[in-house]
């Protein structure tokens, strides 16, 4: 499968923060990438250092064959970027910006095309400033592909959308991605990474942690659970079973994680039984990629 990013080894660091420790991941062509992790967790720097905007302390980086420390002016034109806020005069008008970042390019634009694609023909009178969160983000996404890029990086393209807006984002992704872009994005929204994303590396205070689909990392990296509901069970009760990790408690409403579901199953429906008391709602539940974040997060307190 080719490969437009190779990463081996790469380290940032800014003072005595280490904002990234030896990262090493690959990019196919024709994929939705993620970079997923918790803010601070160094997928903003990663993705800035893939883009040329900052060059790593060490390492090898390569973009579509080329080297974004030293070779950033032919990259430019064969990569898109969205980012997390972009600087646009409030009074501009949405064609007229369409318009500007057209004339950056000398290849053909697919302005039209995106205007129909993205829904902003009854927009483009409008200010940038009067724009609602979701149409801003329309039009910085039509400003970022323009010029048809092979790789387009999307640095956290749904922060602050309603969740309506944010699945609307997520089609239009796919859309770029099935027109031919490969696309790399940063998100700490794990829904958004489950549901968009072929692939993801996940991403921990600088570290990397996994990089697989989101399915494959669940089921070889997600501690499973029991959920169920109990007005008369407590959760000490519960932490006294064989194989029990931990239990989370909200209100009536139990979370078991174990090493072995079935087992737990078994303790906790004998001890109802003896003691009397009533369960309700029992399922075997999937471990989320949220619930894989704090298993991490659980562990590196642990050491």
């Amino acid at each position: 499968m080719e490969q437009v990013i190779s990463v081996e080894h790469m380290t940032k660091s800014y003072g005595s923060v280490q904002a990234l420790k030896g990262v090493s991941f690959q990019v196919h062509k024709g994929e939705i990438f993620g970079i997923i992790g918790p803010n601070g967790a160094g997928k903003t720097t990663t993705l800035e250092i893939l883009e040329g905007i900052q060059k790593a302390d060490s390492g090898e980086v390569d973009v579509l064959g080329l080297k974004p420390s030293s070779q950033l002016k032919q990259l430019n034109h064969r990569i898109g970027v969205q980012f997390q806020a972009t600087s646009i005069q409030k009074k501009m008008k949405v064609k007229e910006a369409l318009d500007l970042f057209s004339s950056f390019y000398h290849g053909a634009s697919q302005k039209e095309e995106l205007i129909k694609i993205l829904g902003l023909g009854e927009k483009l009178n409008s200010h940038f400033a009067d724009l609602s969160g979701g149409w801003k983000q329309r039009v910085t996404l039509a400003l970022a592909t323009l010029h048809k890029p092979e790789l387009l990086f999307l640095d956290e393209p749904s922060m602050g959308l309603d969740p309506h807006a944010r699945r609307e984002m997520w089609s239009m992704i796919r859309l770029l991605r099935d027109q031919g872009s490969t696309i790399v994005l940063t998100t700490h929204y794990m829904e958004e990474a489950e549901k968009l994303c072929d692939r993801v590396a996940m991403i921990y205070s600088g570290e990397l942690k996994a990089v697989d689909t989101p399915k494959e990392l669940l089921n070889n990296n997600a501690a499973h659970y029991l959920l169920f509901e109990s007005e008369q069970l407590h959760k000490e009760d519960l932490m006294m079973f064989p194989d029990v990790i931990r239990v989370e408690q909200e209100q009536h409403s139990f979370k078991v994680f174990s090493d072995d579901l079935q087992k737990t199953a078994y303790y906790i429906f004998s001890f109802c039984h003896e003691e009397e008391l009533t369960i309700s709602n029992f399922q075997f539940e999937k471990g989320s990629l949220d619930d894989l974040f704090v298993q991490y997060l659980k562990k590196e307190h642990a050491e």
